[in-house]
């Protein structure tokens, strides 16, 4: 683990416009610098880098973030990764900090068979480019093949000799341990001897998101009814074939660029359409498509385009990853070949332009496309059309978020349409779907943690199954004060050092944290409610941090959220909330003190206000002289309390 110290070393160094502008071309505009966004295509320049803020904005398609996720995004790195990048650009030493046995052991393993793998890799390019049998052998395979060098060097390419044990033999006099060598697949033991498991095969490499070489698949070159066609690596502590698509690594800013992702059965299909120009291309390697898998597409696109012979086997296999694909939110597209053709053979015949074409006119909406094929199948068999609609209403059942509400309303209507049945069937038994997998959730979900004397659905779970009446998602239900708690915690990460008064170490915090109030328990937003409860427990520990710890926080996604939260306007308080305070600021340029002010006055007076209505409510149901006695004392003391806050400091006035 790298230590707190290495990271805010590297942290006080990063300089944003240095290492945006490693990568995409900027221009000085004013306080901020300008570029065309490497995340999308784009003519005209929407993305913004703000060195005062220390962030990058794309007004184009929404990209935001810091150096480190402008890192991890654009090279596809972990965080640890990009931490890594930046200690060797501004060569910061990295001090890492003890690790669990076993996690180390992990690490070590993982890390030795990394390091086998190049080496096996470029042993095998080597064999290839200046061996005579990998000249005469795998080379002209290549070249067959329809690849350049250039594509074969690309993809690092090789072969491997066709004998007993020329690479194990390499690899142990170099100094490579041997069970490592069996775990990685590259040598196996025949008659109590090392031996060579790829002999005869040509060697397509398999890499990770960030270039290094995960395992390896080998290819036979002679038919044999006893051999394999393809050997791939073992599945290790770096090689789970279901987490891995080959050729990400050289596909992932094309299918960033153009927000698509194709999806093929193998290497060579992968490799000829790059060639060819078509790089946002990958390769499920002729396995089903795993939820793995599907989640690193969605990493880079939403969309998604499946490539697939267009035999009786290459449409089923095409649909058995439908609905994980659907459940996932990916808008899945297919595109039939030729008959006896595949993505290598149909670009090679017909060239890139056409090949471009071709999937642009013939891109069939996924869903449509399972309805119609099972429609013939199905024929007139009245049994079969009842299972079909079945089938079909559980798959747009799984089109469930709330920006693909339209969607899968369009998918209702087409689809009772083509089966000529009530639209309004079709949506109850969709919404029947819907509620019978949220009440198997919500039953799971109790059986791993039961609660006491609860006998019942979550009223999450209720509310859940009431919006799937109406195709609302629970998250759309759910509203709040939001913005004016986001404006309490930008405050405090712009100017939570800051001077509040002239008292001694009296900061904005302080004053924030001094009311005798707790904020986090007031506000209703649980990111609110985490950044204060981090920000109070580095100020508690006298340890208080600018938004630059917030700002690159390890946790990605809660770090884009803060970055998110400084960028936005709505939380900035001064113009638009005029029409709702009355302020008067004695400050003069310090405007963030009135800001401070109006925001924690604003927080307390909403809770105080719900108090009174809750009071009131009370007070409604209450049948004893005592309870109404009592809910006029506490109505009396909220009024107070009420009319303190407004009057006392004479710098809010609550309309």
């Amino acid at each position: 683990m790298i230590s707190q110290n290495s990271i805010q070393q590297i942290l006080s160094r990063i300089d944003i416009v240095e290492i945006v502008g490693s990568f995409v071309k900027l221009k000085k505009r004013g306080a901020n610098y300008l570029g065309l966004c490497p995340f999308h295509n784009e003519k005209s320049p929407s993305f913004t880098v703000s060195p005062g803020k220390e962030i990058y904005k794309c007004f184009g398609c929404g990209a935001s973030g810091n150096s480190i996720s402008f890192i991890m995004e654009h090279e596809k790195y972990s965080y640890v990764e990009a931490l890594r990048w930046l200690a060797q650009r501004y060569q910061v030493e990295l001090e890492e900090t003890e690790v669990s046995p076993e996690l180390k052991q992990h690490q070590l393993m993982a890390d030795s068979l990394f390091i086998i793998n190049n080496y096996a890799r470029e042993y095998f390019t080597d064999t290839l480019f200046n061996k005579p049998e990998g000249q005469n052998v795998g080379l002209s395979y290549f070249e067959e093949r329809g690849f350049t060098e250039e594509t074969i060097k690309k993809f690092q390419l090789g072969y491997c000799l066709n004998t007993f044990d020329s690479f194990a033999k390499s690899a142990l006099d170099k100094g490579y341990n041997l069970e490592y060598l069996q775990k990685t697949g590259l040598v196996t033991i025949r008659n109590d001897q090392p031996a060579d498991n790829y002999r005869g095969r040509v060697i397509f490499p398999i890499h990770n998101q960030s270039g290094k070489i995960l395992g390896f698949g080998a290819r036979i070159l002679v038919k044999s009814d006893r051999a394999p066609k393809y050997i791939n690596s073992p599945e290790n502590e770096i090689y789970v074939k279901s987490r891995v698509l080959y050729g990400t690594y050289f596909a992932r800013h094309a299918i960033d660029k153009l927000n698509e992702c194709l999806l093929v059965e193998g290497y060579t299909d992968v490799i000829s359409l790059h060639q060819a120009g078509v790089e946002n291309v990958v390769a499920s390697s002729g396995t089903s498509l795993t939820q793995d898998q599907l989640r690193l597409i969605k990493k880079y696109t939403n969309n998604l385009t499946i490539l697939y012979d267009g035999d009786s086997a290459g449409v089923k296999a095409a649909l058995r990853g439908l609905d994980m694909a659907i459940e996932e939110g990916l808008n899945v597209k297919l595109v039939l070949l030729p008959d006896k053709e595949d993505p290598d053979s149909y670009v090679q015949k017909i060239g890139a332009e056409a090949f471009r074409e071709f999937i642009k006119e013939h891109k069939q909406d996924f869903v449509l496309f399972k309805l119609q094929l099972s429609m013939q199948e199905a024929g007139t068999d009245s049994n079969k059309k009842s299972q079909l609609v079945n089938e079909i209403a559980e798959t747009i059942s799984k089109i469930d978020k709330a920006e693909d509400f339209t969607r899968q309303q369009d998918y209702i209507r087409q689809c009772s349409q083509l089966l000529h049945i009530d639209e309004q069937g079709l949506i109850q038994l969709v919404n029947k779907f819907i509620r019978d997998r949220l009440v198997k959730r919500e039953q799971a979900h109790a059986r791993n943690n039961p609660q006491p004397d609860d006998d019942g659905l979550s009223d999450e779970a209720i509310a859940a199954m009431e919006a799937a009446e109406t195709g609302i998602s629970v998250d759309s239900l759910i509203s709040g004060h939001e913005m004016q708690e986001k404006a309490l915690v930008k405050i405090l990460l712009r100017f939570g050092d800051m001077p509040f008064s002239e008292e001694e170490h009296s900061t904005v915090a302080d004053y924030v944290f001094h009311l005798p109030y707790d904020f986090e328990a007031l506000a209703e937003s649980e990111l609110v409610k985490r950044i204060l409860r981090e920000y109070k427990a580095l100020y508690d520990a006298g340890n208080l941090q600018d938004k630059r710890w917030f700002l690159y926080h390890e946790d990605q996604q809660f770090s884009k959220q803060i970055a998110n939260i400084l960028e936005d306007k709505e939380a900035d308080l001064s113009s638009k909330w005029k029409d709702q305070f009355e302020i008067d600021t004695v400050y003069g340029d310090n405007a963030y003190l009135s800001d401070t002010i109006s925001t924690t006055n604003y927080l307390i007076l909403r809770k105080i206000k719900k108090l009174i209505h809750e009071n009131q409510e009370e007070a409604k149901k209450a049948t004893e002289m005592d309870q109404i006695l009592s809910c006029l004392e506490m109505q009396k003391h909220l009024n107070s309390l009420e009319k303190e806050l407004t009057n006392g400091m004479g710098t809010v006035i609550f309309k």
